[in-house]
């Protein structure tokens, strides 16, 4: 219990702050020249299993790095949005940083590394993860708030911390103020590192973390959010694929389904023949025209809504969201589960408006009036992290996840939100009560549920931290586990789930988004038959292309060779490749080793053999590359673009990632030398 204690005195910050360093000077650069008391950083020994990344990584072997340590928690909405910020950092410091993440759970189901290694995958998470559960890093480092950053500079010093959300920005700033600094110091490693290229390629499946799942008896029709693919599919009840909806690719473009992009899609609503979607990442609603097969933007701006509101709008795709998880349409109203703002919002369809509909934005389980006239004004409703809604019609029911309530929300007005099951009646605590406990409402425990679908008095949840579906019986106050014994599995006599995301009811079928299972799971609600697995007839997951055409970094190193004949092989030009790697270094054998040829003109190079890059399917230091030619004679300027990944020994966890490009005239000449011969020697 020491440990739940500590995670109690935790303060969830979710709004944006400022990076606070640990020491004061008129300048980011001054301050680090000159600051002498700086903290060495504490060691990551203690922690757990280390995750995404080939083995335990050693801060002594980072340094010449930046590192930032991100303490996160897979269930925290707020830890979700800065991972996209932490991502665009890598992609603009590549040389100079390192993203650690340091995950200490808050709830129990999140200790387990095998549920932290699905986040891993589900949020698409690139740089190395150590699983803290015991919270020994979570001490040494002094975090007492989900997310908390710790920055380490290149000499192993802490130099920063920050609580809460941040932007990519606002890190930016500082690390362009300071690695000028260390330049000058000549402390800096500028070789970038690759810890992807470390781990084995996992086979892709039909269905990747499906979200949320709609369910419709009128049209026979199911829709799933196959939320890890950034799609929507389209079956029968029966699992026979109609149609789906998006590219595969990230993105938020609109039009026809084939070039439609979302990014981790969750909830879904329908209203004939329009479906309407929570483009959850994105920030966005999106609608989907289902007979003319076209994808637009309903609300939103594509940016996250930083700052909490309680006013409505009359202009929905003018506003900023933040994190729409679920969807529930009641009459001509589109009510949403806006997660990244612990409120229920509401857009009407008739042309109305767009905004908050319930709750103060503050991040509580609290009952009474429904919407205040200010953000975080006291003595009314609060919502923790919103993820699930259904309804009767007359209330919406709403799966309040991080306060492991189920809440309800009045569709008429005059009336205050009450909790159904949960923790509003605790003075303390709110958010740090749960557990798997049925039997009568008032003593009975959730952890974490995202769905809830209602039938017939009935409430069906989604406690999805407990792998379990369970029944709420609403006249009775009872709840019951009806699948599901709390140990993941995808077993179906006994039934066994892995963390269900979403539920949907057709007839008296319940449809379940099984969400670590890659599955969509079915359960009679009627009879003794045992949960089944649905078969999606002919799903395949999205295409990818056979070779990436993204250009060589700038970055690479620029080696000139000089201009020189070669003989034609054949129909080939044989090119020699030699990397000398640094003593104590070897390529990666499971890394792919790749090259990217370009020419000034079409002059004698096929143009297949162009602008891709192309896997050398044994890697090795020597190797030779066969350019299939269209012409025997002639010259051009000759660009041939080298990426690899070569480790220590003794440290397979890190890899340098290596990117060399040269570049010069060759000329066909049938009496020249037989080759290209390109050398590079690594440097240490």
């Amino acid at each position: 219990m020491n440990l739940m204690r500590c995670f109690r005195r935790a303060a969830r910050v979710a709004a944006t702050g400022v990076i606070w360093f640990l020491a004061t000077s008129p300048t980011v650069a001054q301050q680090l020249e000159t600051y002498s008391t700086r903290v060495a950083a504490p060691s990551l020994d203690g922690g757990g299993e280390w995750l995404n990344t080939a083995a335990p990584l050693d801060l002594r072997d980072l340094r010449g790095k930046f590192v930032i340590l991100d303490f996160w928690t897979y269930c925290c909405i707020n830890c979700m949005h800065i991972l996209p910020e932490l991502k665009k950092l890598e992609r603009e410091h590549p040389q100079h940083l390192v993203v650690i993440g340091v995950h200490s759970a808050k709830f129990f189901t999140e200790r387990d590394a095998q549920n932290v290694r699905d986040a891993i995958e589900r949020y698409e998470i690139e740089h190395p993860v150590v699983n803290d559960p015991q919270q020994v890093l979570w001490r040494k480092y002094a975090v007492d708030t989900w997310p908390s950053l710790r920055v380490i500079d290149p000499e192993g010093h802490l130099v920063a911390h920050h609580k809460g959300e941040f932007t990519a920005e606002m890190v930016g700033r500082f690390l362009k103020q300071a690695i000028p600094a260390y330049r000058r110091k000549r402390v800096l490693d500028e070789t970038p590192l690759n810890f992807s290229a470390t781990l084995p390629k996992v086979a892709d499946q039909p269905l990747r973390y499906p979200g949320k799942v709609l369910a419709d008896t009128a049209s026979n029709r199911l829709f799933i959010a196959d939320t890890g693919h950034h799609r929507i599919v389209e079956a029968t009840l029966t699992g026979e694929v109609l149609d789906v909806i998006g590219s595969g690719a990230i993105g938020r473009d609109d039009g026809p389904f084939e070039k439609a992009a979302f990014d981790h899609p969750q909830g879904l609503a329908l209203q004939g023949e329009t479906l309407f979607v929570a483009d959850t990442e994105n920030h966005l609603l999106r609608k989907v025209d289902l007979k003319n097969r076209r994808v637009t933007t309903l609300a939103g701006t594509g940016e996250q809504l930083r700052v909490q509101m309680i006013r409505s709008g009359p202009r929905p795709t003018g506003m900023k969201i933040a994190s729409p998880w679920d969807l529930w349409l009641h009459q001509s109203d589109l009510f949403v589960a806006m997660a990244g703002t612990h409120q229920i919002w509401k857009l009407s369809l008739d042309g109305g408006t767009f905004g908050p509909y319930a709750g103060n934005a503050t991040e509580d389980i609290v009952d009474g009036p429904r919407l205040s006239s200010l953000a975080f004004q006291k003595g009314f409703a609060s919502f923790a992290q919103p993820s699930g809604l259904a309804s009767d019609g007359h209330v919406l029911f709403v799966a309040d996840s991080e306060g492991s309530s189920i809440r309800a929300v009045p569709l008429r007005s005059g009336r205050n939100v009450t909790t159904v099951l949960g923790t509003s009646w605790l003075a303390t605590d709110r958010l740090f009560t749960f557990g798997d406990r049925d039997g009568p409402l008032p003593q009975a425990l959730l952890q974490h549920p995202l769905g809830v679908a209602y039938h017939d008095g009935r409430l069906y949840i989604a406690d999805t931290y407990n792998s379990k579906i369970k029944e709420l019986d609403l006249k009775q106050g009872v709840i019951r586990t009806i699948a599901g014994d709390g140990r993941p599995g995808r077993a179906n006599d006994p039934a066994h789930l892995a963390e269900p995301g979403g539920l949907s009811i057709a007839g008296d079928q319940l449809y379940i988004a099984d969400t670590n299972n890659h599955a969509v799971r079915v359960i009679p609600l009627t009879g003794n038959a045992p949960i089944r697995t649905l078969e999606l007839k002919r799903l395949r997951p999205p295409e990818t292309s056979a070779h990436e055409t993204t250009p060589p970094s700038a970055t690479a190193k620029q080696v000139a060779f000089e201009s020189i004949a070669i003989q034609p092989a054949g129909d080939d030009l044989k090119v020699a490749i030699e990397l000398a790697l640094p003593p104590g270094y070897k390529l990666n054998p499971d890394a792919p080793l790749r090259y990217f040829v370009q020419t000034t003109g079409d002059a004698f190079v096929e143009p297949a053999a162009l602008r891709k890059w192309t896997t050398v399917a044994k890697p090795e230091t020597k190797f030779d590359i066969d350019l299939p030619l269209r012409a025997k004679s002639g010259g051009d300027k000759l660009t041939i673009s080298l990426a690899f990944y070569y480790c220590r020994s003794g440290a397979e966890g890190l890899c340098k990632a290596g990117e060399v490009t040269w570049s010069g005239r060759v000329t066909l000449d049938e009496s020249a030398t037989d080759r290209l011969e390109l050398k590079y020697t690594v440097p240490k």
